[in-house]
């Protein structure tokens, strides 16, 4: 391979202050003192031991997920950013995010992640329906969450991303509405809307609430996707909405099939290697465990490399959720392999009207984003299907 893909830096904090009944994410609910110091030395053994594998390589985008980041003082946040910066160059215009819930953040916190070298926020909002914020467990208010948005503007951080969610139990049309006309209120660069799922090992999982039926989580989801577009939110991903240039660019990377360190309590990572050879490898999942560990053998959960028949699935469940097109160029250049190797899968896309041709590639179809899953399904390796089918 001539040309290793972006490299970036995901960062896992794993406590909240509370478990969310929908989370399937590696969080804890934090019982004690949150061990701040201890966890910041734990990340930079971790990034040491990581080191060897990306020399010579800049990141592009930085990115503290959780868990709730906002847990973490500013100062730890700089300690962090600063021993990262000691160790691997940022290119100039490297994006750095940070999760926040609004239930954690206070005054004047934002300030201080922004002069630790924070470029972005994504704040947890999920709903601004008291009743639905209360169902999902969730530890703020609708007041908080405005707040917390008035503080990003304040803090120079405008650039921030709110999260939310559809599809919640017993929500109507107009409520999901209602949701996204405060968000814009708030003017944020940037929209997730996700549809709530039940995930398994969640509470919601073993005791379900009623969710709204299939056919009123579809005009939801059109009519929301209008409302945004309406509102200047261009849907670039299945579940990413963003004014003009304020994608966010950590995501984009994992779903062009970049590559990513992963350092913390469960963080997962890909890399290639100059031969072309992508590797994944995680870290233990618990704290108490990764603690004990890190920046040692021990601390990893596994090391795998990932087979070559199944490098095009891989660059296919992640490319294809985003609303732009791919041409063979891009797919040759993530995996190292020939349009070829795909031959038979993106005929059968195009006949099912899943995938549509572009003057120079292909990109996926409205309804291929409808039925995603089926689509990504098809490139699955052949083992796989038939084990699939069994």
């Amino acid at each position: 391979m001539s040309r290793l893909p972006p490299l970036a830096l995901y960062i896992h904090i794993p406590w909240c202050v509370k478990k969310c009944p929908y989370c399937d994410f590696n969080s804890h609910g934090l019982k004690g003192a949150l061990p701040e110091r201890v966890y910041v030395d734990a990340l930079l053994k971790d990034l040491d031991q990581d080191l060897p594998r990306v020399q010579g390589r800049s990141l592009s985008t930085i990115f503290f997920g959780g868990g709730t980041p906002s847990l973490f003082s500013a100062e730890a946040i700089d300690r962090i950013l600063e021993g990262v910066r000691a160790r691997l160059p940022l290119t100039t215009d490297a994006e750095v995010t940070l999760e926040a819930n609004p239930g954690t953040v206070e005054q004047g916190r934002f300030a201080g992640y922004k002069s630790a070298g924070v470029t972005r926020l994504s704040i947890g909002v999920q709903s601004f329906d008291a009743k639905k914020l209360d169902v999902l467990g969730r530890i703020h208010s609708s007041h908080e969450a405005k707040h917390a948005a008035e503080q990003a503007h304040a803090a120079g951080l405008s650039n921030f991303n709110l999260d939310l969610m559809y599809a919640l139990p017993k929500q109507d049309l107009p409520e999901a509405l209602a949701d996204l006309e405060q968000a814009v209120a708030l003017q944020p660069a940037h929209i997730s809307h996700y549809q709530l799922t039940l995930e398994p090992n969640t509470l919601f999982a073993a005791h379900p609430p009623l969710l709204p039926e299939d056919e009123s989580v579809w005009t939801m989801q059109e009519a929301c996707q209008a409302f945004l577009a309406d509102q200047g939110y261009a849907q670039y991903e299945i579940s990413a909405y963003a004014q003009p240039g304020r994608q966010a660019r950590h995501n984009l990377n994992y779903w062009r099939f970049g590559d990513y360190l992963g350092i913390g309590a469960g963080a997962h990572g890909k890399l290639t290697d100059a031969s072309g050879a992508v590797t994944r490898l995680w870290k233990l999942k618990h704290p108490d465990a990764y603690l004990e560990s890190a920046g040692t053998p021990k601390s990893y959960g596994g090391v795998s490399q990932v087979a070559t028949s199944e490098l095009p699935f891989e660059f296919m469940l992640n490319r294809l959720r985003l609303v732009e097109g791919f041409t063979a160029g891009d797919f040759e250049a993530a995996t190292g392999l020939s349009m070829v190797q795909v031959t038979e899968p993106m005929q059968r896309a195009l006949e099912l009207g899943l995938l549509e041709t572009t003057i120079d590639g292909w990109k996926v179809s409205s309804r291929g984003h409808n039925y995603l899953n089926d689509l990504q399904s098809l490139f699955l390796p052949k083992d796989a299907n038939r084990k699939a089918s069994a």
